[in-house]
Protein backbone atom coordinates (compact mmCIF):
# COMPACT_ATOMS: atom_id res chain seq x y z
CA UNK A 1 0.00 0.00 0.00
CA UNK A 2 2.53 2.81 1.03
CA UNK A 3 4.55 1.70 -2.68
CA UNK A 4 1.30 2.10 -4.37
CA UNK A 5 0.76 5.61 -2.26
CA UNK A 6 4.19 6.64 -3.47
CA UNK A 7 4.05 5.66 -7.13
CA UNK A 8 0.36 7.27 -7.17
CA UNK A 9 1.41 10.84 -5.98
CA UNK A 10 5.26 10.55 -7.75
CA UNK A 11 2.56 10.49 -10.69
CA UNK A 12 0.64 13.21 -9.60
CA UNK A 13 3.52 15.35 -9.20
CA UNK A 14 5.72 14.66 -11.90
CA UNK A 15 3.16 14.96 -14.36
CA UNK A 16 2.89 18.74 -13.43
CA UNK A 17 6.14 19.38 -13.11
CA UNK A 18 6.99 17.78 -16.64
CA UNK A 19 3.88 18.94 -18.29
CA UNK A 20 5.64 22.80 -17.18
CA UNK A 21 8.44 21.91 -18.68
CA UNK A 22 7.09 20.73 -21.69
CA UNK A 23 5.17 24.29 -21.77
CA UNK A 24 8.57 25.81 -22.06
CA UNK A 25 9.59 23.57 -24.51
CA UNK A 26 6.73 24.02 -27.21
CA UNK A 27 6.91 27.60 -26.69
CA UNK A 28 10.71 27.72 -27.43
CA UNK A 29 10.24 25.19 -30.23
CA UNK A 30 6.76 27.59 -31.32
CA UNK A 31 5.13 24.12 -31.29
CA UNK A 32 1.74 26.12 -31.00
CA UNK A 33 -1.73 25.55 -32.12
CA UNK A 34 -3.23 28.40 -33.99
CA UNK A 35 -6.80 29.28 -34.33
CA UNK A 36 -8.44 28.25 -37.70
CA UNK A 37 -12.32 27.82 -39.32
CA UNK A 38 -11.64 24.13 -37.73
CA UNK A 39 -10.69 24.88 -34.66
CA UNK A 40 -12.53 25.51 -30.67
CA UNK A 41 -10.42 27.94 -29.36
CA UNK A 42 -9.78 31.52 -29.82
CA UNK A 43 -5.93 31.57 -29.09
CA UNK A 44 -2.53 30.74 -29.76
CA UNK A 45 -2.13 27.88 -27.35
CA UNK A 46 1.50 25.15 -26.81
CA UNK A 47 0.99 21.54 -28.14
CA UNK A 48 2.24 18.49 -26.84
CA UNK A 49 2.49 18.60 -23.18
CA UNK A 50 0.50 15.01 -22.83
CA UNK A 51 4.20 13.76 -23.31
CA UNK A 52 4.42 14.67 -19.38
CA UNK A 53 1.73 12.06 -18.85
CA UNK A 54 3.01 9.67 -21.75
CA UNK A 55 6.78 9.56 -20.08
CA UNK A 56 4.99 9.06 -16.42
CA UNK A 57 2.91 6.50 -16.70
CA UNK A 58 5.63 4.50 -18.97
CA UNK A 59 8.15 4.90 -16.45
CA UNK A 60 5.63 3.79 -13.47
CA UNK A 61 4.89 0.84 -15.98
CA UNK A 62 8.49 -0.01 -15.76
CA UNK A 63 8.65 0.19 -12.05
CA UNK A 64 5.90 -2.18 -11.64
CA UNK A 65 7.46 -4.65 -13.69
CA UNK A 66 11.05 -4.24 -11.92
CA UNK A 67 8.89 -4.62 -8.76
CA UNK A 68 6.93 -8.00 -9.55
CA UNK A 69 3.89 -6.11 -9.46
CA UNK A 70 3.02 -6.40 -13.07
CA UNK A 71 3.52 -9.49 -15.29
CA UNK A 72 6.44 -8.87 -17.61
CA UNK A 73 4.36 -10.13 -20.60
CA UNK A 74 1.53 -7.16 -19.63
CA UNK A 75 4.33 -4.21 -19.24
CA UNK A 76 5.65 -5.33 -22.75
CA UNK A 77 2.25 -4.89 -23.82
CA UNK A 78 1.37 -1.73 -22.86
CA UNK A 79 4.47 0.13 -22.69
CA UNK A 80 5.72 -1.13 -26.77
CA UNK A 81 2.44 -0.32 -27.77
CA UNK A 82 2.02 2.84 -26.24
CA UNK A 83 5.48 3.57 -26.80
CA UNK A 84 5.29 2.84 -30.73
CA UNK A 85 2.25 5.54 -30.47
CA UNK A 86 3.59 8.01 -28.89
CA UNK A 87 6.86 8.03 -31.21
CA UNK A 88 4.37 8.23 -34.21
CA UNK A 89 2.22 10.97 -32.60
CA UNK A 90 5.39 12.61 -31.13
CA UNK A 91 6.87 12.70 -35.14
CA UNK A 92 3.34 13.97 -36.16
CA UNK A 93 3.40 17.03 -34.01
CA UNK A 94 7.05 18.17 -34.68
CA UNK A 95 6.69 17.15 -38.90
CA UNK A 96 3.48 16.09 -40.44
CA UNK A 97 4.15 12.01 -41.19
CA UNK A 98 1.39 10.74 -44.06
CA UNK A 99 -1.38 9.39 -43.36
CA UNK A 100 -0.06 6.02 -44.13
CA UNK A 101 2.74 5.48 -42.36
CA UNK A 102 0.37 6.64 -39.15
CA UNK A 103 -1.51 3.79 -40.12
CA UNK A 104 0.61 1.57 -39.79
CA UNK A 105 2.26 2.23 -36.67
CA UNK A 106 -1.12 2.40 -35.19
CA UNK A 107 -1.71 -1.14 -36.72
CA UNK A 108 2.03 -2.52 -35.39
CA UNK A 109 1.14 -0.91 -32.08
CA UNK A 110 -2.06 -2.87 -31.35
CA UNK A 111 -0.53 -6.18 -32.90
CA UNK A 112 2.46 -5.53 -30.80
CA UNK A 113 0.12 -5.19 -27.64
CA UNK A 114 -2.24 -8.29 -28.89
CA UNK A 115 0.83 -10.67 -29.32
CA UNK A 116 1.96 -9.74 -26.00
CA UNK A 117 -1.46 -9.85 -23.99
CA UNK A 118 -2.63 -13.20 -26.28
CA UNK A 119 -5.30 -11.59 -28.23
CA UNK A 120 -8.65 -10.74 -28.06
CA UNK A 121 -10.53 -12.47 -25.03
CA UNK A 122 -13.57 -14.18 -25.27
CA UNK A 123 -16.64 -12.35 -24.22
CA UNK A 124 -19.68 -12.90 -23.03
CA UNK A 125 -22.80 -11.17 -25.09
CA UNK A 126 -25.37 -12.81 -23.32
CA UNK A 127 -24.33 -16.68 -21.33
CA UNK A 128 -22.04 -18.29 -23.45
CA UNK A 129 -18.40 -16.78 -24.27
CA UNK A 130 -17.43 -16.81 -27.48
CA UNK A 131 -14.00 -16.98 -28.91
CA UNK A 132 -13.82 -15.95 -32.38
CA UNK A 133 -10.35 -17.24 -32.82
CA UNK A 134 -8.12 -15.54 -35.60
CA UNK A 135 -10.78 -12.94 -37.00
CA UNK A 136 -11.76 -11.78 -33.34
CA UNK A 137 -7.51 -10.90 -32.89
CA UNK A 138 -8.09 -8.74 -36.41
CA UNK A 139 -11.39 -7.21 -34.58
CA UNK A 140 -9.22 -6.51 -31.54
CA UNK A 141 -6.75 -4.97 -33.89
CA UNK A 142 -8.62 -2.54 -35.73
CA UNK A 143 -10.78 -1.84 -32.70
CA UNK A 144 -7.11 -0.95 -31.05
CA UNK A 145 -6.75 1.53 -33.81
CA UNK A 146 -10.03 3.27 -33.94
CA UNK A 147 -9.97 3.89 -30.00
CA UNK A 148 -6.49 5.40 -30.18
CA UNK A 149 -7.48 7.77 -33.25
CA UNK A 150 -10.95 8.71 -32.16
CA UNK A 151 -9.38 9.15 -28.18
CA UNK A 152 -7.23 12.04 -31.29
CA UNK A 153 -10.64 13.63 -32.88
CA UNK A 154 -12.60 13.81 -29.15
CA UNK A 155 -9.67 16.30 -27.44
CA UNK A 156 -11.31 18.84 -28.93
CA UNK A 157 -11.56 21.22 -26.14
CA UNK A 158 -10.61 21.80 -22.86
CA UNK A 159 -10.22 19.13 -20.59
CA UNK A 160 -12.07 16.66 -22.15
CA UNK A 161 -9.41 14.37 -22.78
CA UNK A 162 -7.75 14.35 -19.26
CA UNK A 163 -11.41 13.90 -17.84
CA UNK A 164 -12.59 10.96 -19.76
CA UNK A 165 -8.87 9.39 -18.46
CA UNK A 166 -10.22 10.00 -15.00
CA UNK A 167 -13.59 9.29 -14.65
CA UNK A 168 -13.06 6.09 -17.43
CA UNK A 169 -9.65 5.01 -14.91
CA UNK A 170 -11.90 5.25 -11.65
CA UNK A 171 -14.82 3.38 -13.69
CA UNK A 172 -12.29 0.47 -14.01
CA UNK A 173 -11.40 0.27 -10.58
CA UNK A 174 -15.23 0.15 -9.72
CA UNK A 175 -15.64 -2.37 -11.70
CA UNK A 176 -12.62 -4.23 -11.50
CA UNK A 177 -13.85 -4.21 -7.64
CA UNK A 178 -17.44 -6.00 -8.34
CA UNK A 179 -15.50 -8.57 -10.38
CA UNK A 180 -13.03 -9.25 -8.01
CA UNK A 181 -10.01 -8.92 -10.01
CA UNK A 182 -7.73 -6.17 -8.64
CA UNK A 183 -4.87 -6.66 -11.56
CA UNK A 184 -5.15 -3.01 -12.84
CA UNK A 185 -5.78 -1.11 -9.57
CA UNK A 186 -2.30 0.07 -9.58
CA UNK A 187 -2.23 1.12 -13.23
CA UNK A 188 -5.19 3.16 -13.09
CA UNK A 189 -4.96 4.81 -10.42
CA UNK A 190 -1.33 6.24 -11.58
CA UNK A 191 -3.84 7.09 -14.87
CA UNK A 192 -6.08 8.94 -12.90
CA UNK A 193 -3.27 10.58 -10.62
CA UNK A 194 -1.11 11.76 -13.93
CA UNK A 195 -4.45 12.73 -15.87
CA UNK A 196 -5.55 15.07 -12.89
CA UNK A 197 -1.39 16.60 -13.31
CA UNK A 198 -2.38 17.06 -16.52
CA UNK A 199 -5.86 18.59 -15.94
CA UNK A 200 -4.03 21.49 -13.92
CA UNK A 201 -2.53 22.77 -16.89
CA UNK A 202 -5.52 22.15 -19.51
CA UNK A 203 -8.62 23.00 -17.37
CA UNK A 204 -10.40 24.53 -17.00
CA UNK A 205 -8.72 26.85 -19.46
CA UNK A 206 -5.83 25.66 -21.44
CA UNK A 207 -2.46 26.44 -20.73
CA UNK A 208 -0.97 23.90 -23.26
CA UNK A 209 -2.96 20.95 -25.51
CA UNK A 210 -1.95 17.08 -24.96
CA UNK A 211 -0.80 16.84 -28.59
CA UNK A 212 -1.41 13.73 -31.19
CA UNK A 213 1.39 11.62 -29.03
CA UNK A 214 -0.48 11.52 -25.89
CA UNK A 215 -3.94 11.27 -26.72
CA UNK A 216 -3.44 7.98 -28.73
CA UNK A 217 -1.71 6.45 -26.46
CA UNK A 218 -4.05 7.13 -24.09
CA UNK A 219 -7.13 5.68 -26.56
CA UNK A 220 -4.26 2.63 -27.16
CA UNK A 221 -3.77 1.99 -22.97
CA UNK A 222 -7.25 2.05 -22.25
CA UNK A 223 -8.10 -0.01 -25.18
CA UNK A 224 -5.39 -2.65 -24.20
CA UNK A 225 -6.42 -2.64 -20.48
CA UNK A 226 -9.74 -3.82 -21.90
CA UNK A 227 -8.59 -6.68 -23.43
CA UNK A 228 -5.87 -7.36 -20.76
CA UNK A 229 -9.17 -7.10 -17.74
CA UNK A 230 -11.13 -9.19 -20.17
CA UNK A 231 -8.81 -12.29 -20.54
CA UNK A 232 -8.87 -12.28 -16.62
CA UNK A 233 -13.16 -12.66 -16.65
CA UNK A 234 -14.48 -12.33 -20.07
CA UNK A 235 -17.97 -10.44 -18.86
CA UNK A 236 -14.50 -7.44 -17.96
CA UNK A 237 -14.40 -6.67 -21.83
CA UNK A 238 -18.11 -5.01 -22.97
CA UNK A 239 -17.77 -3.74 -19.18
CA UNK A 240 -15.13 -1.49 -20.44
CA UNK A 241 -16.63 -0.64 -24.12
CA UNK A 242 -19.56 0.23 -21.99
CA UNK A 243 -17.30 2.69 -20.03
CA UNK A 244 -15.44 4.18 -22.93
CA UNK A 245 -18.89 4.53 -24.87
CA UNK A 246 -18.94 8.00 -24.70
CA UNK A 247 -16.28 8.89 -26.63
CA UNK A 248 -17.31 5.68 -28.86
CA UNK A 249 -20.56 6.72 -29.62
CA UNK A 250 -19.54 10.41 -30.37
CA UNK A 251 -16.83 9.65 -32.99
CA UNK A 252 -18.00 6.64 -34.57
CA UNK A 253 -21.55 8.17 -35.35
CA UNK A 254 -19.94 11.43 -36.47
CA UNK A 255 -17.69 9.13 -39.40
CA UNK A 256 -20.17 6.62 -39.76
CA UNK A 257 -22.72 10.43 -40.49
CA UNK A 258 -19.99 12.52 -42.51
CA UNK A 259 -19.39 8.77 -44.50
CA UNK A 260 -23.53 8.44 -45.34
CA UNK A 261 -23.97 12.53 -46.50
CA UNK A 262 -20.46 11.92 -48.64
CA UNK A 263 -18.12 14.29 -47.10
CA UNK A 264 -14.71 14.34 -46.55
CA UNK A 265 -14.54 12.57 -43.47
CA UNK A 266 -10.82 12.57 -43.52
CA UNK A 267 -10.24 16.03 -43.35
CA UNK A 268 -10.09 18.32 -40.00
CA UNK A 269 -14.15 19.17 -38.75
CA UNK A 270 -16.05 20.41 -36.23
CA UNK A 271 -18.73 18.45 -36.61
CA UNK A 272 -18.54 16.08 -33.26
CA UNK A 273 -21.69 15.95 -31.06
CA UNK A 274 -19.49 17.31 -28.05
CA UNK A 275 -18.23 20.44 -30.58
CA UNK A 276 -21.66 21.16 -31.14
CA UNK A 277 -23.12 21.00 -27.71
CA UNK A 278 -19.87 23.20 -26.90
CA UNK A 279 -20.35 26.13 -28.98
CA UNK A 280 -24.46 25.60 -28.37
CA UNK A 281 -23.71 26.36 -24.31
CA UNK A 282 -20.88 28.39 -25.03
CA UNK A 283 -19.03 26.25 -22.57
CA UNK A 284 -16.05 24.36 -23.20
CA UNK A 285 -16.01 23.42 -19.47
CA UNK A 286 -19.56 22.74 -18.90
CA UNK A 287 -19.61 19.85 -21.71
CA UNK A 288 -16.16 18.43 -20.65
CA UNK A 289 -17.66 18.06 -17.36
CA UNK A 290 -20.82 16.19 -18.47
CA UNK A 291 -18.37 13.55 -20.17
CA UNK A 292 -17.26 13.01 -17.06
CA UNK A 293 -20.91 12.98 -15.07
CA UNK A 294 -22.10 10.50 -18.15
CA UNK A 295 -19.21 8.49 -17.17
CA UNK A 296 -19.60 8.05 -13.67
CA UNK A 297 -23.28 8.23 -12.94
CA UNK A 298 -24.84 6.15 -16.00
CA UNK A 299 -21.97 4.26 -17.95
CA UNK A 300 -20.29 2.82 -14.69
CA UNK A 301 -23.05 1.09 -12.63
CA UNK A 302 -23.83 -0.56 -16.04
CA UNK A 303 -20.23 -1.72 -16.63
CA UNK A 304 -20.72 -2.73 -13.42
CA UNK A 305 -23.76 -4.33 -13.32
CA UNK A 306 -22.40 -6.51 -16.44
CA UNK A 307 -18.80 -7.16 -14.43
CA UNK A 308 -21.36 -9.05 -11.86
CA UNK A 309 -23.24 -11.27 -14.63
CA UNK A 310 -26.21 -9.28 -13.35
CA UNK A 311 -27.19 -8.09 -16.79
CA UNK A 312 -26.35 -9.75 -19.99
CA UNK A 313 -23.60 -7.84 -22.10
CA UNK A 314 -25.63 -7.28 -25.41
CA UNK A 315 -28.38 -5.91 -22.95
CA UNK A 316 -26.18 -3.64 -20.97
CA UNK A 317 -24.87 -2.18 -24.24
CA UNK A 318 -28.33 -1.18 -25.62
CA UNK A 319 -29.14 0.27 -22.37
CA UNK A 320 -25.97 1.78 -21.52
CA UNK A 321 -25.50 3.55 -25.22
CA UNK A 322 -28.91 3.89 -26.39
CA UNK A 323 -28.88 7.51 -24.65
CA UNK A 324 -25.86 8.63 -25.51
CA UNK A 325 -26.85 7.52 -29.50
CA UNK A 326 -29.72 9.96 -28.48
CA UNK A 327 -27.96 12.83 -27.23
CA UNK A 328 -24.99 12.43 -30.41
CA UNK A 329 -28.13 12.85 -32.65
CA UNK A 330 -29.50 15.65 -30.73
CA UNK A 331 -26.50 17.78 -31.11
CA UNK A 332 -26.28 16.83 -34.65
CA UNK A 333 -23.21 14.61 -34.77
CA UNK A 334 -21.94 14.38 -37.99
CA UNK A 335 -23.79 16.79 -39.88
CA UNK A 336 -23.02 20.10 -41.19
CA UNK A 337 -22.00 23.21 -39.08
CA UNK A 338 -24.46 25.01 -41.04
CA UNK A 339 -26.84 22.52 -39.31
CA UNK A 340 -26.78 24.08 -36.20
CA UNK A 341 -29.88 26.26 -34.82
CA UNK A 342 -29.76 29.97 -35.03
CA UNK A 343 -30.00 29.83 -31.16
CA UNK A 344 -26.64 27.44 -31.50
CA UNK A 345 -25.43 30.08 -34.01
CA UNK A 346 -26.35 32.99 -31.20
CA UNK A 347 -24.23 31.36 -28.86
CA UNK A 348 -21.19 30.39 -30.31
CA UNK A 349 -19.78 33.42 -29.85
CA UNK A 350 -20.22 32.92 -25.90
CA UNK A 351 -17.20 30.71 -25.93
CA UNK A 352 -15.22 33.22 -25.85
CA UNK A 353 -15.85 33.01 -22.05
CA UNK A 354 -14.24 29.79 -21.96
CA UNK A 355 -10.98 30.07 -24.04
CA UNK A 356 -8.97 27.32 -24.85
Amino acid sequence: MLTAGLLTASALIATVLLTGAFRRYARSRRLIDIPNARSSHQIPTPRGGGLALVIVVLSVLGVMVWQGSLRPGVGLALGGAGLIVAIVGFLDDHAHVAARWRLLGHFLAAGWGLYWLGGLPPFVLWQTPMDLGLAGHLLAAVFLVWLLNLYNFMDGINGIAGIELVTVSLGGIIVGAVAGVQHAYLLLAVLIASGLGFLMWNFPQARIFMGDACSGFLGLILGLVAVWQGLLQPELFIAWVILLGAFLMDATLTLLRRILRGAPFYEAHRSHAYQFASRHYGSHTLVSLAIGVINLIWLTPVAALTAASALPALAALAIAWAPLVLLALHFNAGEPESATSPIQRRREPCSRLDRR
